[in-house]
């Protein structure tokens, strides 16, 4: 596998910030979204180019940053860890007219970024809007149509039906009092860090008095 020395091509690109906070609160409607399509794929580096190729599709896209998010910087750093990387993204998919020759990606919108490949086969990310989780303690939340699924370390899986309400500065806010319990889960677009995974979601997690945080990102079944 190339992956240590073509990286090392790659990091001589420019490198745009990554760390700034994303700002999901312009329009996303059907005219801001016009031409773009949102893809999960692998990415690899070849030629002095960051190669983006979609998870069900030989075809090879070369990734041009216009959107300013940081996907080089993210993937280098990622990469240090000499395995396959997956990138949930949007943008512009332009075709080679050359048949063989990769395409172009006009790259808009970066939502996650992780050193595996594994994701491709995640059949319930296509059904979900949201997923969140953190550490110390461990907990995972999952949002679909049918309601909020939470796993926390040494607790029961609690399913709760949900309220959904936007939050200033593009967030998101899910809300419920079933089970006699105040649950919130509260998503703001920034860049968060958990271990070989960069997503764009900060998340925070609220069981009446219990507050944990972590990161997270929008599933398949949800459109931004």
């Amino acid at each position: 596998m190339r992956y240590a020395r073509s990286w090392l091509l790659a990091a001589m690109l420019p490198l745009f910030a990554g760390c700034q906070a994303l700002d999901f609160s312009g329009p996303q409607g059907p005219q801001a979204l016009s031409g773009q399509t949102r893809m999960q794929g692998s990415l690899t580096a070849e030629g002095g180019h960051l190669i983006f190729t979609p998870c069900d599709s030989p075809r090879t896209f070369i990734v041009t940053d216009n959107g300013d998010t940081g996907i080089l910087q993210e993937a280098t750093t990622l990469a240090s860890l000499n395995r396959p990387l997956y990138a949930d993204l949007r943008g512009r998919f332009d075709g080679n007219p050359v048949e063989g020759q990769p395409g172009q990606l006009n790259l808009q919108t970066l939502y996650r970024v992780e050193s595996a490949l594994k994701a491709c086969e995640d059949q319930n990310y296509k059904l979900m809007q949201f997923y969140a989780d953190g550490h110390g303690p461990s907990w995972v939340a999952r949002v679909n149509a049918q309601g909020l699924l939470i796993e926390r370390e040494g607790q029961p899986p609690l399913a709760v039906p949900f309220v959904e309400e936007q939050a200033p500065g593009g967030g998101v806010s899910l809300s419920s009092d079933a089970n006699h319990q105040h649950i919130q889960l509260w998503l703001a677009p920034q860049r968060c860090e958990s271990g070989p995974r960069v997503s764009f979601f900060a998340a925070e997690l609220r069981i009446d008095e219990q507050v944990l945080r972590g990161c997270g990102y929008p599933g398949g079944a949800r459109e931004q």
